[in-house]
């Protein structure tokens, strides 16, 4: 008997973390919190980003991808989604990572929103000035 061992990895984007597992089994389904993919999101580019990565490699029904997302919103989580599937298989096979570093999907972006400061109303915004 064979067991199947499947690949886990994390992706992060903003606040939304994806814990992400992969099976070799080859039926190309993707669930997200107990839900299928097209199901959770419900934008086309969402669905079209957290694909990206299985697609650059032409593995879309080669892997089942079984994933938690929290934080974030829709799109942060999908990126999240994007960047944890390509490092899942990366973690399974090391020959995948050049293309998939050339494609920008290894890279964490670390892009953030800026805290807002003590004495102005925001990030970079100040109070309004009066000279008189």
């Amino acid at each position: 008997m064979s067991e199947v061992t499947s690949t886990y990895a994390t992706g992060k984007r903003k606040t939304a973390v994806a814990r992400v597992w992969l099976k070799p089994t080859g039926s190309g389904q993707i669930t997200v919190n107990g839900r299928s993919a097209d199901e959770y999101f419900e934008r086309a580019s969402s669905r079209m980003v957290l694909r990206q990565s299985l697609e650059q490699l032409e593995l879309l029904d080669a892997y089942d991808v079984l994933a938690t997302v929290a934080g974030g919103g829709h799109s942060a989580q999908a990126e999240a989604l994007r960047h944890g599937i390509a490092r899942a298989l990366i973690a399974e096979d090391p020959e995948r990572r050049r293309a998939l570093k050339q494609a920008g999907f290894l890279t964490r972006d670390s892009r953030a929103k800026e805290r807002k400061k003590y004495g102005q109303p925001g990030a970079r915004k100040r109070f309004q000035y009066s000279k008189r």
